[in-house]
């Protein structure tokens, strides 16, 4: 059921927070970011951890929020002037197993829903990513599943907002649902130097917990929010949290709305509402080639201060998915579908050049610390 979330009061039960890191890509175009807890390096991500429990918190959506673009996936087909289907085999810069496509099957509109669907399925596509100037059909790759990777590149492009989408995640082990946004115009040069704001990414949902303290035959059920900047990978760094929906709630069981507000200097992310981790420029930075080909400092809230667009898609393994919980790839729960009930985005009526003066905070949230910017 599709029902706007704007002035709702949200009440938060117990909440367990602990952050989570992200290993390197071998890509410097529009990647798959990964976040994997067991390959968090001092030198590339915020390690700290923090913790909440027994919580009760009342969140007040502001309704100053104004919407500005949605899809409510009302129509038979995908509204082809919101989204554009990527076609490769490139694997998101991270070994995925999955190719993407722009075939029916694995994407497709069903009573409301846009069903994003992996299938265990040869398939043989271009080898590069859709944006690499190599990218060519003739050179071809062929892995052993085929999904979708949607976004709104050029037809829903965003500096600051609150972005909803409603959905509800894959289970088993090597799925990778992500929820994320990536630069549309690369201002301070290539990943993640540009910046990468990952809403949602969420990796073997119901297989056996590798959390730290998990008990015996505890389900995993985290999702995590994360930003990636930097410089252009190898120099790229990260930081995030990850976080457990209240009463032990999976979110492959059911639709929830995950959402961040980003304003100016700001970002903050949300479950159901629930406010739950914050980041601030001070704990991020961009360091790029200027035109003289000298290294510099991004300016101010560099990199996110630039437009950005939305992505929605579903990998496959990979060097997060298929290296954490019961490793590898279990090839009997295919086909599996990350389910999209509305993506609504908002802008603030108080300050849209600034996203500030809607802020919905909880006291309680992390406050992620992030990275300082390294002498130059």
């Amino acid at each position: 059921m599709k029902q706007f979330s704007k002035g709702m009061m949200v009440v938060c039960a117990v909440i367990s927070l602990s952050a989570c890191g992200g290993g390197d890509s071998e890509s410097t175009v529009a990647v798959q970011s990964t976040t994997p807890n067991n390959l968090t390096t001092p030198d590339t991500a915020d390690t700290a951890v923090a913790t909440l429990q027994d919580l009760t918190e009342m969140v007040l959506i502001s309704d100053q929020w104004q919407l500005v673009w949605q899809d409510e996936f009302e129509n038979e087909i995908i509204d082809l002037t919101k989204w554009s289907l990527e076609v490769n085999c490139f694997g998101g810069g991270n070994n995925e197993q999955q190719c993407y496509t722009d075939r029916a099957e694995n994407a497709f509109i069903e009573q409301g829903i846009l069903k994003v669907v992996a299938l265990k399925d040869n398939f043989t596509g271009p080898a590069a990513q859709d944006d690499d100037a190599n990218y060519n059909p003739s050179n071809t790759r062929t892995l052993p599943y085929t999904s979708a990777r949607l976004r709104s590149k050029n037809k829903g492009d965003w500096t600051f907002g609150r972005f909803e989408i409603r959905a509800k995640l894959p289970q088993g082990q090597g799925t990778w649902p992500a929820i994320w946004m990536l630069p549309t115009d690369w201002a301070y040069g290539g990943w993640a130097g540009s910046g990468e704001i990952d809403i949602m990414e969420a990796v073997n949902l119901k297989a056996k917990s590798d959390e730290i303290g998990a008990v015996a035959d505890q389900e995993e059920s985290r999702v995590h929010g994360t930003l990636h900047y930097g410089r252009a990978w190898p120099g790229n760094v990260y930081s995030g949290q990850e976080f457990h929906l209240p009463g032990g709630i999976n979110p492959a069981d059911d639709f929830h709305e995950y959402a961040v507000e980003w304003q100016s200097g700001e970002i903050r992310w949300y479950v159901d509402n629930i406010h739950y981790a914050t980041q601030r420029d001070t704990g991020w930075y961009s360091q790029y080639m200027n035109n003289d080909g000298v290294l510099v400092n991004g300016k101010g809230g560099a990199p996110f201060d630039q437009r950005f667009h939305l992505l929605l898609n579903f990998a496959v393994g990979g060097t997060w998915a298929a290296n954490v919980n019961d490793k590898s790839i279990d090839e009997s729960i295919f086909p599996q579908s990350l389910d999209i009930d509305y993506v609504r985005v908002y802008e603030c009526s108080v300050s849209p050049s600034t996203g500030a003066g809607c802020e919905a905070i909880s006291d309680n949230a992390a406050l992620i610390k992030g990275h300082q910017a390294p002498a130059l």
